[in-house]
């Protein structure tokens, strides 16, 4: 990379950064000058606490669907949590498949928090992509 220059107007930083673009296999690929380190994109990292609710909201839905327990009370004694939050978590099993392969892959949006979905959301997959910010 070059020094960055100012524009006479002083309204535009001028930055040089010498780059090649190379395909391969029909995708272009950033390579970058000799002697410097390849660059790699950021990884995804999911967001731990969406990660378990939503495995929990899915077992817990299996429990009460196959009849082991016949209650949200039963099962919330069985987990030692409350009713209200088992509850709430099982409402994660409605949520649209776009929000939940946003969360397992860690590309929902940075507001998109386990106490949001807590909170009550429409049932309709289009209304909470447009609520969550969920790209579609």
């Amino acid at each position: 990379m070059t020094n960055p220059q100012i524009t006479d107007d002083r309204a535009t930083l001028v930055v040089h950064v010498p780059l090649t673009f190379k395909r391969y296999g029909g995708r272009k690929l950033i390579v970058a000058p000799d002697g410097d380190a390849p660059w790699q994109p950021v990884p995804a990292k999911p967001d731990a606490a969406l990660l378990k609710a939503l495995a929990r909201a899915h077992r817990w839905r299996g429990l009460t669907d196959d009849g082991t327990y016949a209650t949200v009370q039963d099962l919330a004694d069985a987990e030692k949590v409350t009713p209200s939050y088992v509850a709430r978590v099982i409402r994660l099993t409605l949520l649209g498949p776009r929000i939940v392969e946003a969360i397992l892959d860690g590309r929902q949006p940075p507001g998109l928090r386990l106490e949001v979905l807590l909170k009550p959301f429409s049932l309709d997959w289009e209304e909470q992509y447009r609520n969550f910010r969920v790209i579609t």
